[in-house]
């Protein structure tokens, strides 16, 4: 490059880009595990947002940005009445499913909740199904949603394998518009270049600062970051299919592309030359991984990182119920990902606050034995002083063993550990878990309490005799598969 000018030669799209693309148009899922999974991740994913749908603090954000608004072939949200159109929809589909942090997650250098693309696959299924049923041809399968769910989890998961954004403070919902982006393309029907051109504008995006997840300001943005993203996703996918250009050098420019501007720590000075240029590691090949290793919430509604603490802090509660004033301290033993996420002292705003702090997620169920959605809400907290009174007493200590752990690929545990040492010298049992019920390792423990929470969120919003046909459904794998899109989702409508 010279002083004085640029060499405009328009380079081919950046490999990253090219694989996702070749990924998502050509690839052929033929793991059971995988499309079993993703039955149980449908299932888990669509009951969270029903649960959501308890909270007005959720709810305010649905409908139609113009009250009254009527859309042809409209997307319908779960468990409520509104057709929208798939844009809105993802936004508000994304947006219910994550509200209580329940939904499944994927932990490795950077973290995320892979179902939370489930947003933009529903909207536009549905609406494509519909739309496909009146102009007289077959409409879209379940089956279809399901593949997509894998290879939107297959991206979002294998792209944060080693590729830490949360390092360089940007939100792993990037991970999520981009995975969004391309299986929403490849629903409208996408050739290559749409595709491309569809990825490309994801990742051009100004992209999501953590800012919101973290102390001080953790708030209920992330709660609905999600569904922003994925409705994105859907916008930049029908941009593309518009037959906008692309972008090509979107990662690689050099200054303006994604890597320099986004991806590589700057100098003190804030000079455009980075300390050490930085690109993606994709460590594999996209294939059905991460649908089978994925880790579901199946006892908390609580951030990852904190399921074994929660787990832990349970089993100590009849120690402790009765001991809790004779208490000196309580010591939780964690990974380095927890404490640099979730560990936190000093007062907690709001719902969302509470739920990121392994402190407080720790301490409600070794007072109360459990812990729920409602008990991060002010009434609840405000109500029980005792919950700061523990989390006054903790001591947060890393295990290089539980870090290490924690990133092994054939291991991959979340593991924490709780011991409560008393004013008396006494102390009870070190109670250690390494890997939450959710695990793939404990997935035949896992799933049948993975059928009982959806059944229980069901009934939250349906009677008996429709929660009992939406269970004999989704337990049956080929009539799920076989089921028009639209004629599933009309199930959920209110």
């Amino acid at each position: 490059m010279s002083a004085t000018f640029d060499l405009n030669e328009r380079p081919d799209y950046d490999e990253v880009l090219q694989k996702i693309a070749d990924y998502v148009l050509t690839y052929e899922i033929t793991s059971k595990e995988a499309w079993n999974t993703a039955r149980y991740c449908l299932m888990d994913t669509i009951g969270c947002g029903l649960l959501a749908l308890r909270f007005p603090e959720c709810t305010k954000h649905l409908g139609p940005i113009v009250e009254g608004t009527v859309v042809p072939h409209g997307a319908r949200v779960p468990g409520t009445p509104y057709r929208l159109d798939p844009v809105k929809a993802a936004w508000d589909i994304g947006c219910i499913v994550r509200w209580l942090d329940y939904n499944d997650t994927w932990l490795a250098a950077e973290w995320g909740h892979p179902s939370d693309n489930l947003g933009a696959i529903l909207a536009v299924a549905d609406h494509l199904s519909q739309k496909r049923v009146a102009e007289g041809k077959e409409p879209l399968t379940m089956r279809t949603v399901l593949e997509a769910m894998i290879m939107a989890h297959e991206i979002q998961g294998v792209l944060a394998l080693e590729n830490s954004f949360n390092r360089v403070g940007l939100d792993h919902v990037v991970l999520v518009k981009v995975a969004s982006t391309a299986v929403a393309s490849r629903l409208m029907g996408a050739d290559r270049e749409q595709l491309l051109s569809a990825l490309s504008h994801a990742w051009v995006d100004g992209q999501s600062l953590r800012t919101y997840r973290h102390a001080p300001n953790a708030g209920s943005r992330k709660s609905w970051a999600a569904g922003d993203a994925t409705s994105r996703a859907v916008r930049l996918a029908d941009i593309a299919m518009r037959g906008e250009m692309g972008i090509p050098g979107v990662l690689t420019a050099p200054q303006w592309g994604f890597y320099d501007v986004l991806f590589s720590k700057t100098n003190k000075d804030q000079k455009l030359k980075p300390e050490g240029k930085r690109e993606f590691s994709i460590p594999q090949d996209f294939g059905s991984y991460v649908m089978e290793n994925i880790l579901f919430k199946i006892s908390f509604p609580a951030e990852f990182h904190a399921q074994t603490a929660a787990e832990a802090a349970v089993t100590l509660h009849s120690a402790v119920k009765d001991r809790v004033d004779d208490i000196d301290r309580i010591v939780i033993t964690t990974h380095e990902s927890a404490i640099r996420i979730i560990s936190k002292v000093g007062k907690l705003a709001n719902a969302a606050d509470r739920d990121h702090c392994l402190q407080y997620m720790t301490a409600v169920p070794l007072a109360f034995g459990n812990l729920t959605a409602e008990h991060y809400e002010d009434d609840f907290h405000h109500a029980h002083p005792v919950i700061d009174q523990l989390r006054d007493k903790m001591e947060i200590v890393e295990d290089e063993q539980y870090t290490r752990e924690y990133l092994e690929p054939d291991k991959r545990s979340i593991a924490n550990a709780i011991q409560v040492f008393f004013k008396d010298g006494s102390k009870t049992d070190q109670v250690a878990v390494e890997y939450p019920i959710g695990h793939r390792r404990r997935r035949k423990e896992g799933l049948p309490l993975l059928e009982e929470k959806f059944a229980s969120n069901l009934a939250t919003r349906f009677p008996p005799q429709k929660c009992d046909r939406i269970m004999a459904l989704c337990r049956d794998q080929k009539t799920l598969e076989n089921t028009p899109v639209h004629e599933f989702v009309e199930l959920f409508v209110i």
